[in-house]
């Protein structure tokens, strides 16, 4: 019996420690962060500019920006990223809408490559919606497509709730945080661990363009049960539109003709 009561003495202090390293070590398991000096130079084949602005609190936030080459814009993408990297390596996305012919603001999040500022869901919020103010002042609201990857699915939903853009687009989205959360370990109790819900099921109700989600049915990072649920969260009254993959994974969905497809009829390419 003495043995017995030790051995689940020792599972519950197992289990608190886990629980306990979890929470404090959530910010590095949620954003997989690299930073970049001030002089760190990009290297592109095609045309780029740095864009800064101040964050709410003064921060710097840093973005990059890529024009159209050859003839007149058709507007612009605002592109939030993965939680994986900086824009040293998402930067190479942006040819992907340039081509036809959208130009592409892609910031990166505070803490993330030049951008800087001390991390909180808040701030991540604000900061999305100060970078959609100042590309305001640039285009009309309906020329701007809000378009969110994975993690920049939760900025580019409360972002497009908040204005007027012309569409929003959610590549490999999730409904809450701890859906992603509950798909790796499904035995932490994360409603009371996660300081970040980032609950799109409930902020994707505000946004009043159209809603096209992508999404592969053999996701390992984001379960696509999970896109289902915010995809039912859209108001039935919404113009809204979920495209499946049943071979697609987290990462892959471009090598799909039929997403590259999508995505012209969508820009009008």
């Amino acid at each position: 019996m003495g043995v017995g009561l030790s051995f689940l003495g020792i599972l519950v202090l197992g289990y608190a420690g886990v629980c306990a390293a979890y929470f404090l070590l959530q910010e590095r398991l949620i954003f997989v962060r690299g930073d970049l000096s001030d002089g760190y130079r990009f290297k592109f084949q095609y045309p780029f500019e740095e864009r800064y602005v101040k964050a709410d609190d003064g921060n710097a936030l840093h973005a990059l920006y890529f024009p159209v080459e050859e003839g007149t814009p058709k507007g612009v993408v605002l592109y939030f990223h993965g939680n994986t990297g900086t824009l040293r390596r998402w930067g190479r996305r942006a040819p992907r809408f340039t081509r036809l012919g959208w130009e592409v603001l892609m910031p990166d999040p505070r803490g993330y490559g030049k951008s800087r500022g001390k991390l909180s869901e808040a701030a991540l919020l604000d900061d999305a919606w100060t970078w959609y103010a100042e590309l305001s002042k640039q285009w009309p609201e309906g020329d701007i497509v809000l378009y969110g990857r994975s993690l920049g699915c939760a900025l580019a939903i409360p972002t497009a709730g908040r204005g007027e853009p012309k569409l929003l687009v959610l590549e490999s989205p999730f409904g809450r945080l701890v859906d992603a959360a509950h798909h790796y370990f499904r035995w932490l109790p994360y409603t009371l661990l996660l300081r970040f819900t980032f609950d799109n099921c409930q902020r994707i109700q505000a946004v009043r363009c159209p809603i096209c989600i992508l999404h592969g049915e053999k996701d390992a990072v984001v379960p696509f049960s999970s896109a289902l649920r915010l995809y039912s969260c859209i108001p039935s009254d919404r113009q809204r539109e979920l495209i499946a993959f049943p071979k697609g994974h987290h990462s892959d969905l471009a090598r799909f003709v039929r997403f590259n497809r999508k995505i012209r009829t969508l820009l009008g390419g």
